[in-house]
């Protein structure tokens, strides 16, 4: 029987990232021309650790940090926004066994200060988190947002 490779490892596995390349033709449609950083996915969780109570970061502010200490033009959206959803799930897994200093990744916002649906426990869990460090959290439509979240980014 194949072992089930856990949350935490995939976060360790930093196979051959990061790595910074050319943005092809194909991508340049969506992101224009320059270079593209691939993080590697422990490097997202250290940004997203880097997050105190009652801040609150972007994936894009992710992304932009990551170009700069890679000196590319962009992060890339994708693998990003994957490896942040793998700090998550890691953080919950470390959380369910005992560990108290995890990874905050309710403090992580989608473009606009979206709450991302997909990080553990959904959005009734993260508007929980938020809401107990001082956040309001809004439904427009089917999206739940924090108000007013511009005013407390971080810089990273």
């Amino acid at each position: 029987m194949v072992k089930k490779t856990s949350w935490t490892e995939k976060l360790r596995n930093s196979r051959d990232l990061p790595k910074v390349e050319t943005i092809n033709e194909k991508m340049s449609k969506r992101w224009g021309t320059g270079t593209v950083v691939i993080p590697a996915p422990l490097e997202v969780d250290e940004l997203m650790k880097r997050v105190p109570k009652g801040k609150l970061v972007t994936i894009n502010q992710i992304r932009e940090a990551l170009a700069k200490k890679h000196k590319a033009t962009i992060g890339c959206p994708m693998t990003t926004g994957i490896f942040a959803l793998v700090a998550a799930k890691a953080a919950e897994e470390q959380k369910q066994k005992g560990v108290e200093d995890i990874t905050p990744y309710w403090r992580t916002l989608k473009t606009g200060g979206m709450l991302n649906p997909k990080y553990p426990g959904g959005v009734g869990d993260l508007k929980k988190y938020l809401e107990s460090e001082g956040h309001t959290v809004i439904q427009k439509g089917k999206k739940h947002v924090v108000a007013d979240y511009e005013e407390v980014l971080i810089e990273l």
